[in-house]
């Protein structure tokens, strides 16, 4: 059975039209458990020792287990969506993404972003496309991903 989170937002979903250059926001926080890393590994199949064994992660430079840079990125965009600031369903146009800290057992993360474009859509009237630099940071203040999320969302009815 899937655990839905509770979230009472304050603020409704946004339409492209609803957003300024400068907008930022910082979502809610979510902790990195062992429990969630091994079913991430199960979920993708990816079993690298260094996920999901800790006598082998400990000859690492590491010196323990991390969590799977792509359970990050999917962290990060998850967190996104539990923020004040989202957006009415869109489509994803890609992501530009590095990593660069270890994620370990315990980290809590949340993620910072911000709007630093918008664009109406020259291919899809009706659509805008918005830019959405982030920062995964751990309890330390520390940036352990950082990005862009290029996001096509619906324009406000009768804006265009």
């Amino acid at each position: 059975m899937i655990k839905i989170p509770k979230i009472d937002f304050k603020t409704p979903e946004r339409y492209w039209d609803d957003a300024a250059e400068g907008d930022e926001c910082v979502s809610p926080t979510y902790e990195v458990t062992e429990a969630r890393i091994n079913a991430y590994a199960e979920l993708t199949g990816d079993f690298t020792p260094v996920h999901i064994d800790e006598a082998y992660a400990k000859t690492t430079p590491f010196g323990t287990r991390v969590a799977h840079g792509l359970l990050g990125l999917s962290i990060a965009d998850g967190l996104k969506t539990q923020s004040e600031y989202r957006f009415l369903p869109g489509m994803s146009l890609g992501w530009t993404w590095d990593f660069l800290l270890p994620i370990k057992i315990n980290d809590t993360l949340h993620v910072k972003f911000r709007v630093t474009g918008l664009r109406a859509s020259k291919s899809r009237p009706g659509w805008g496309i918005v830019i959405l630099p982030s920062e995964l940071i751990n309890q330390h203040g520390e940036a352990v991903q950082k990005g862009e999320h290029r996001l096509m969302i619906p324009r406000r009815p009768g804006a265009f």
